[in-house]
């Protein structure tokens, strides 16, 4: 048999996915507790064993990824907060990070105390079109050179300057890694080359830096950042499906909002982003969870006015009480409807937030209308109950007070299987496998064309 063992070492929980590479077919999954307190490898191996049971014997390779121990933390430093930092934001976004901190212009000696606060784990130094600005870059990146900088840095700004400068960090005992620029022009956006220079800097760095296993092995698994795998499989959907699509992933202390859309005319429009238009994105709402962030979803919601009357005093107890205990488990109607209610908020105001253009930092918000497909992910919805997952797309699809025009035309599916993450492990390797996967579980049949969802 044919097949591979795609690995999502989350938080919380490691996932396992065996699938056929002939077919795209999901031939067996199994998830185990990750073990960040001992080592990861215990509950990977554990999950992979469980998956492969029964399975003919042989030694199908592995595709891995991870964000146990927080994942991957990106500090962005650019020339100009609306232009160049927004534009590194939105890759550092895009590349699968947790934007902690972004400083832009001259770095002075609390700007660099406050990037050391933020304790990134990668720091993504930008500035200036190619044969634009070049002052505030080499200044940064000499401030950080003369300030004994031991964190990676990816350098990704005005081709005129940066072998100098890159030059100048290294002899300093800088970790920098050299990328294209994220912004060549106004208005343009190039970030393919930075993205995979922080997927490069993660694998080489930063995994094994977070102490998560002894020895090497599980370094030398992982393949990428869990997110920015989930992005790719979301763009192998979406050029499977061709046309706009979005996915909700509500997890434990994040809701994660990813959004590929089909670029137009919009692109060269006279309102056009100088930080250019990523048509590809991701964001992050550190405020929104099922467990750790769960109080935030309630401050959230009560700040969009979407509580009902008398609500938010019991809600914002339950969620406090979800915080304290991260493992809780709902026993019971009550608590499961609780966690339904958190759920829906969190949905609903995480894609508010991208829509609108807040959380992207897009000034005309990110247009949605013609999205076709919308999966809901993470596992509050592939655990529950039978139609209350689609209850929380359809609260999505139907925010009509939430300030964005909704889509037009758009499915509603759940990534029960949990093959987004597998897709995009697949992809680079065996992308035929990886879009017969998603396919197969994600879309089945023919997508709407006209009359929205009801």
């Amino acid at each position: 048999m044919n097949v591979a063992v795609c690995a999502d070492v989350g938080s919380t929980y490691t996932k396992v996915a065996v699938v056929d590479l002939t077919d795209g077919a999901l031939v067996a999954a199994a998830a185990a507790p990750t073990t960040v307190g001992t080592d990861v490898l215990h509950g990977l191996d554990a999950a992979v064993a469980a998956a492969t049971a029964g399975l003919p014997a042989g030694d199908p390779p592995w595709y891995v990824c991870s964000s146990a121990g927080g994942g991957l933390r990106l500090a962005v430093v650019g020339y100009e907060e609306l232009v160049t930092a927004q534009a590194g934001r939105r890759v550092g976004l895009s590349a699968g990070a947790n934007v902690v901190h972004v400083a832009a212009g001259r770095l002075g000696g609390a700007d660099v105390a406050a990037l050391r606060a933020a304790r990134p784990d990668v720091v993504l130094l930008v500035g200036g079109t190619d044969g634009g600005d070049a002052e505030v870059l080499t200044h940064n990146a000499t401030r950080l050179a003369r300030a004994r900088w031991r964190v990676p840095v990816v350098l990704a700004g005005n081709v005129d300057v940066r072998a100098g400068l890159a030059g100048a960090l290294a002899a300093a005992g800088v970790p920098v890694t050299v990328a294209d620029n994220v912004l060549p022009r106004i208005g343009v956006l190039a970030p393919a080359s930075a993205r995979a220079a922080i997927r490069e800097v993660f694998l080489r760095h930063v995994i094994g830096g977070k102490r998560l296993s002894r020895g090497g092995r599980f370094a030398r698994l992982v393949r990428a950042a869990t997110p920015d795998a989930v992005l790719t499989g979301v763009e192998v959907l979406a050029d499977r499906v061709g046309g706009d699509l979005v996915v909700v992933d509500v997890g434990g202390a994040t809701t994660d909002v990813y959004s590929v859309l089909t670029p137009d005319e919009r692109a060269g429009g006279p309102g056009r982003e100088v930080a250019g238009s990523l048509w590809r994105a991701r964001t992050v709402e550190g405020d929104l969870g099922m467990r750790w962030s769960a109080p935030g979803v309630v401050r959230a919601a009560a700040e969009e006015r979407l509580l009902a009357v008398g609500e938010q005093e019991d809600l914002a107890r339950a969620a406090a009480a979800r915080a304290a205990r991260p493992g809780f488990l709902p026993a019971g109607e009550a608590e499961r409807a609780v966690d339904d209610r958190i759920a829906v908020l969190a949905a609903t105001v995480a894609v508010r937030r991208h829509a609108r253009g807040g959380a992207t930092g897009e000034r005309g918000g990110r247009d949605l209308r013609d999205v076709r497909l919308i999966v809901g992910s993470g596992g509050v919805l592939r655990h529950a109950a039978p139609g209350q997952a689609q209850r929380v797309l359809t609260a999505v699809l139907s925010d009509h007070a939430g300030g964005w025009p909704l889509p037009r035309a758009a499915r509603a599916v759940v990534d029960v299987e949990y093959v987004l993450a597998a897709g995009g492990l697949l992809a680079a390797e065996h992308p035929g496998a990886a879009a017969d996967l998603l396919t197969r579980h994600l879309v089945g049949g023919p997508l709407p064309e006209g009359d929205p969802i009801g």
